[in-house]
Order: C-alpha cells, then sequence, then structure tokens
C-alpha cells in the first residue's frame, strides 16, 4: 500500500494536487478539511464544534480527527493507497496515525511539502475566499493566524519524517502542471 501525505501550509495546493495525484496513481483521498466541511453542511454536532473552531482558525482536536481517519481507512482496506491532505498537523497525529497504520499493517511510504512564501499563501486564499463563501479564506487575519497555526503546530513534522527519511521538499509556486510534475518525480523514485 502506497500511502503518502501532502503537507504544505493553507493554501500551499495540496487540494489541487490531491486531486492529480489521486487520479493518475488511484489513491484514496483523506482530506480531514472535506470531511470537516461535510460534518458543518450536515450540521452534525461534530460539525457545528469544529464550524465554531475552523471559523476562529483554530485546529479540531485529535480524537475527533483520529476516529474520522480510522473509520476511513477501515473503509478502504483493499485500495492502492492513501493520500492524507492537511492530516497529520501535530507530531501527536502523528504518532497516531503511525500507530493506527502499523495496526492496520501498513505505514506512511512519504511526506511530500510543498512550499509557498506568505504573501503567495495569503493572496492564494483571499482569492479562494471570494468563491468558496469559507469564512476561514476571506479574512486576513484569520488567514495570518491559521499560517501562524502551521508554522508553530505542523512544521515541526518536517523534522519527524525527516528522522524516519519520508520526507521530500516540493518547490509549491509555478503552473499547477509545473508542480504536479515535481510531485510526481518524486513519488516515482519511491514507487
Amino acid at each position: 500500500m502506497f500511502n503518502l501525505i501532502l503537507f504544505g501550509p493553507p493554501g500551499a495546493g495540496k487540494g489541487t494536487q490531491s486531486e492529480k495525484l489521486i487520479e493518475k496513481y488511484s489513491l484514496i483521498h483523506l482530506s480531514t478539511g472535506d470531511i470537516l466541511r461535510s460534518e458543518v453542511a450536515a450540521q452534525t454536532d461534530l460539525g457545528l464544534k469544529a464550524k465554531e473552531l475552523m471559523d476562529r482558525g483554530d485546529l479540531v482536536p485529535d480524537e475527533i480527527v483520529i476516529g474520522m481517519i480510522r473509520s476511513k481507512v477501515e473503509s478502504s482496506m483493499d485500495a492502492n493507497g492513501f493520500i492524507f491532505d492537511g492530516f497529520p498537523r501535530t507530531i501527536a497525529q502523528a504518532e497516531a496515525l503511525d500507530a493506527l497504520l502499523s495496526e492496520l499493517g501498513t505505514s506512511i511510504t512519504t511526506l511530500l511539502a510543498l512550499t509557498v512564501d506568505e504573501a503567495e499563501l495569503i493572496k492564494r486564499l483571499l482569492n479562494r475566499g471570494k468563491d468558496s463563501g469559507r469564512a476561514d479564506d476571506a479574512d486576513e487575519t484569520i488567514i495570518r493566524n491559521r499560517i501562524a497555526e502551521y508554522d508553530n503546530k505542523t512544521a515541526p513534522l518536517i523534522g519527524y519524517y525527516q528522522e524516519q527519511d519520508k520526507f521530500t521538499k516540493i518547490e509549491g509556486t509555478g503552473s499547477i502542471d509545473d508542480i504536479f510534475n515535481r510531485l510526481c518525480e518524486s513519488i516515482n523514485v519511491l514507487n
């Protein structure tokens, strides 16, 4: 099973690139953002709590996210692999994911990190906010808070996966196809 984490700050292009990678490599997309937004749209208890947190730019608690991931992985164990988009975001989540996957007889193959400078991230998210209707994409203060959350809590994952020799940095600027080609070159070395 080929399991990869597509990593990067909000606005780095993870969603766009995930779609292309899923099609090319027949992976199952596990986007915690999409899962949470579907819960918000359904107005479940989880969704209402998640909406409150996301509207402030805060992260949803680990136990909620990990429970959703377990359910999705267990229901698709016959897949070629998974692409984790927006998860893990903390060392604790990475450790929990490693434990979960080990329990299920698989592991993370690699983490591919899209790198984009902050000014470009803010521009991308504000543009996306014009069309998406997402409150967390329409307010620059919330966007900056999300980027700060990433820098403080998520960026340390780089070291965690470097220690396991499962980390590759990918330049996240340029055309969508250029970025996709860079990702595929890295994947093809491993696959």
